[in-house]
């Protein structure tokens, strides 16, 4: 299962976190008065101790019922302002952390736009989404609890340990002997359940790839019967995550035992030393109440440590999980090289151009090499080839879906290393074999090719050229949402409103890669015959299988080893090349089948 490999080199969790600044700093005098404000709180809190032991030395011991009702209505007014004062924090921070993971989430998603096909080809989209989701929720919830807690607690220990001190500096030290062994506990404790949640979010990356792989190939699983293995192979994962969490319960149990045992075994100590005191005299009933009662008060900021440190370290994966993303380089601008101008380079060429793929090993040859290609003006020109022989690669050079290894290509002259990608695409449009269709109108969908002053006459007109006027036939005409991925659509409607997309916008050039592939020979030989005029206005460059679809350009280029060894008309290279023949009997064997 595609996933991105488990980083195991060393981090620190403050300086992955310290990343997050950016995105937090706008909103930042919102976060630091919540941070304030639940400080004040626990601070109160601290005071109603002090309350009780005034309350026992004072009115209790005095009989004065007055004084208890008084001490009484201080404790309420207390509670109350703790209260509104936490409920105060938690509105303060809810609206500018939804807007910290909203801005989040949008940078993620149009830095992925940017980012290149080989990328693309990389990463798998599971893991993709989970950084998208569920990463940044845990970031939203890192910011909203932990990052004010592990604060305000820290402050809320160390004000109660010296109000105890100053009750009793023997008691305190008492209170203070577990402080070594929790704070050696929890450096180990971090560095172990950061590996482990490490690898819990990547799990959780494959298993949203195989529910997304699942749903989108839900077809062919129904159809091969294999929807037990697909089944089965969910579950493994599913119980390898499963494992994976319940080792960090396992760590998060084991450093909650320590946490919580060990304070509460020195407030049974001190408890006994305190009563041994006031036994002799040397301590008041008063001030063992309001030290034990400032003890108690402590018990949620220690025992909270080992649950705030595992969110902390979650957050910090999560967060060096999102950067992994948007540390990836974008595709690069126009690199403002010299535009040649020269006539005999007018219109589509490939210059002396080689490609190998990022990650191929240095040694591997290339998959295209050393093309030489020049499409004239207004010229189409097809492409054949065996399978595998690199003629979608080829394709995908020109809209700079892939860069050039070596060479350079030209379109007009200008070199489309020189051209920002916004300027190329609007300049070449594409067709793949694969239709792709999104959750959207059937216009929406072929409107994308098209500028956004183009409606419904240019719509029209492509809908025609490609012989998808079906489309004023849905349930809402051109407004009939197709659904993820068009698969409400048969392969053959995709591919017709694949192709409407490419030519609304009358580009200059013109991009095809077998786009006829799903059509019945009826409806071909429509489409073909509407495409013709369209061709004639642009300058194309069409992948071709059948001969119908060969017999559309006016030249045929033969590609074969990574190279182009002939180029011809059709008729030509059927009576000089034995490799064209040979694949063009293939082609004519297959469309009388």
């Amino acid at each position: 299962m595609p996933t991105t490999p488990v980083t195991t080199k060393e981090r620190s969790a403050v300086r992955t976190l310290l990343r997050l600044w950016p995105y937090v700093r706008p909103v930042r005098a919102r976060l630091f008065t919540a941070a304030f404000v639940a400080i004040l709180a626990s601070c109160v809190g601290l005071v109603i101790p002090l309350v009780l032991k005034w309350m026992v030395d004072g009115p209790v011991s005095e009989r004065d019922p007055a004084g208890v009702w008084l001490g009484a209505l201080y404790l309420l007014l207390l509670g109350l302002a703790e209260a509104l004062l936490f409920g105060l924090r938690r509105w303060l921070v809810a609206r500018p952390l939804s807007h910290v993971e909203a801005e989040m989430r949008a940078g993620l998603y149009r830095h992925l736009q940017r980012l290149p096909v080989a990328f693309h080809d990389r990463w798998a989209s599971g893991q993709l989404l989970s950084r998208g989701t569920t990463d940044l929720m845990l970031l939203r919830m890192f910011l909203a609890f932990p990052l004010t807690f592990l604060l305000v607690n820290g402050v809320t220990i160390l004000v109660g340990v010296i109000i105890m001190l100053l009750q009793d500096w023997t008691l305190g030290l008492v209170i203070l002997g577990p402080a070594v062994p929790v704070i050696v506990m929890c450096v180990v404790f971090e560095k172990r359940y950061a590996e482990v949640a490490r690898r819990a979010q990547d799990q959780v990356g494959d298993l949203t790839t195989v529910v997304e792989e699942s749903v989108l190939g839900i077809r062919i699983i129904k159809g091969f019967g294999r929807h037990r293995s697909q089944a089965r192979a969910f579950r493994e994962l599913s119980w390898t995550l499963r494992g994976t969490e319940l080792r960090k319960a396992r760590l998060l149990a084991a450093i909650w035992a320590v946490i919580v045992t060990l304070p509460e075994v020195a407030v049974g100590a001190a408890l006994v030393v305190g009563c041994v005191q006031v036994a002799d005299g040397q301590l008041s009933a008063g001030t063992l109440v309001a030290f034990l009662s400032t003890a108690l008060a402590l018990r949620w900021p220690v025992e909270s440590i080992g649950f705030l440190l595992a969110m902390s370290q979650e957050a910090a994966t999560a967060t060096e999980r999102y950067f992994e993303v948007l540390d990836e380089v974008p595709e690069e601008g126009a690199a403002h090289l010299p535009a040649a101008t020269r006539a005999d380079q007018r219109g589509l060429l490939f210059d002396g151009v080689s490609f190998r793929y990022p990650d191929a090993p240095p040694d591997s040859p290339p998959i295209l090499d050393r093309i030489d290609l020049h499409i004239l003006p207004g010229e189409s020109m097809a492409l054949v080839g065996a399978t595998g022989s690199g003629k979608t690669t080829l394709t995908a050079l020109v809209p700079r879906l892939h860069e050039v290894t070596s060479g350079r290509i030209t379109l007009d002259g200008a070199d489309i290393m020189a051209m920002s990608r916004e300027e190329l695409r609007s300049t070449v449009a594409v067709a793949f074999e694969e239709p792709t269709l999104f959750s959207a109108s059937v216009g929406e969908n072929v409107l994308m090719g098209a500028d956004d002053t183009a409606g419904t006459p240019e719509l029209d007109r492509a809908l025609s050229v490609a012989q998808a006027d079906f489309a004023h036939a849905l349930p809402q005409g051109t407004d009939t949402q197709v659904g993820e991925q068009g698969l409400s659509l048969s392969g053959g409607q995709r591919q017709r409103l694949a192709l409407a997309r490419a030519v609304v916008g009358r580009p200059r050039f013109l991009v095809l890669d077998d786009p006829l592939s799903a059509l019945d020979v009826h409806t071909e030989a429509a489409v073909e015959a509407a495409l013709r005029d369209v061709l004639a206005e642009t300058t194309a460059l069409i992948v071709a299988h059948r001969p119908s679809t060969v017999l559309l350009a006016d030249r045929v280029a033969l590609l074969s080893g990574g190279r182009i060894v002939a180029v011809g008309t059709h008729h030509e290279l059927l009576r000089t090349n034995a490799e064209y023949a040979h694949l063009m009997s293939g082609a004519d064997e297959e469309a009388h089948r």
